[in-house]
């Protein structure tokens, strides 16, 4: 009878996690658009940005990991086709305590994390809090250092490819967000932006035509989440404490993050792949994205 029961619970919650859109309302009143899609075990996919939702990686890489993974994608509170929050809480712990609340509302004991770029931040927030609810992470072209991230690759490289001297962070008094700003829209003014995170050009208007299909995108934590402390902690010796298997893949030519930046990143079970692309592997570098995602979950028995 015990069997039954059993066999019955896995069966209710294999229904569950079928192809579903939805929207999850938190304790604190905010609606998170959801989407469940795929087979296998469940991985929640962490965007990054901050604020680029989840659309994208479903349209470029969506069908590679349909097949392997139950993916819930995600838009966090403030983005996309998420509400956002009327109190302004889009601190950390507000954050971890949403991918709990939809873990718990689709009934999963525990799942894989997939965060990209600003995404490896909210990763290790999570496990920090509930290692226990991590089987995994798979970490794609992510930062755990922001400030290293921007004085280390962001700065000097945007620098470079606008014929600019680089005067240091150490150096410069210029706060690290002003500088961002600056950088950016020197980069877009001479039409070279796209040389910070991809290989080809016309990628980058590929990528920013997936937000054409809506019209009232919501930016309130992208416009939040850089003046909150929190997110500019170094994450990286906390690396060395957590235990769960980590896939750290970074591209040789990812100045969004930095080619380099996989130094100082030491989980005891890790598993370190270098490939050759900027920023965007799910667009421009799917087989070899696919291979390392394979051979990590093989590895790992995930």
């Amino acid at each position: 009878m015990k069997k039954f029961f059993l066999l019955a619970a896995l069966l209710f919650i294999s229904i569950a996690l079928k192809a579903e859109e939805k929207k999850i309302m938190t304790s604190d009143g905010v609606e998170l658009y959801v989407k469940i899609q795929g087979k296998g075990t469940p991985l929640l996919y962490l965007h990054g940005g901050p604020g680029s939702g989840s659309y994208w990686l479903e349209q470029f890489f969506g069908k590679f990991m349909e097949e392997h993974f139950t993916v819930i994608y995600l838009d966090q509170r403030g983005v996309g086709r998420s509400a956002s929050a009327q109190d302004g809480n889009y601190s950390m712990d507000r954050m971890v305590q949403d991918f709990e609340e939809i873990r718990e509302s689709l009934g999963i004991k525990s799942w894989l994390t997939l965060g990209h770029s600003f995404g490896g931040l909210l990763q290790m927030g999570y496990a920090e809090r509930h290692p226990e609810a991590i089987k995994g992470m798979l970490m794609i072209n992510c930062t755990l250092n922001i400030t290293e991230t921007c004085c280390e690759s962001w700065f000097p490289k945007a620098a470079e490819f606008l014929g600019e001297n680089y005067v240091s962070c150490a150096q410069d008094s210029i706060p690290v967000m002003e500088r961002i700003g600056y950088f950016g829209n020197r980069l877009r003014e001479e039409g070279v932006f796209w040389k910070m995170g991809y290989l080809d050009p016309g990628n980058e208007e590929v990528m920013n035509k997936t937000y054409e299909p809506f019209e009232n995108w919501n930016y309130d934590f992208g416009n939040a989440a850089m003046s909150n402390p929190e997110f500019w902690q170094n994450f990286k010796p906390l690396s060395s404490k957590m235990q769960m298997p980590v896939l750290f893949f970074y591209g040789s030519r990812d100045w969004m993050i930095g080619p380099e930046h996989y130094k100082g990143v030491n989980f005891p079970n890790m598993m370190l792949w270098e490939s050759e692309v900027g920023h965007m592997p799910f667009l421009e570098a799917k087989e070899d994205l696919g291979k390392a995602i394979l051979a990590f979950t093989e590895k790992y028995k995930l």
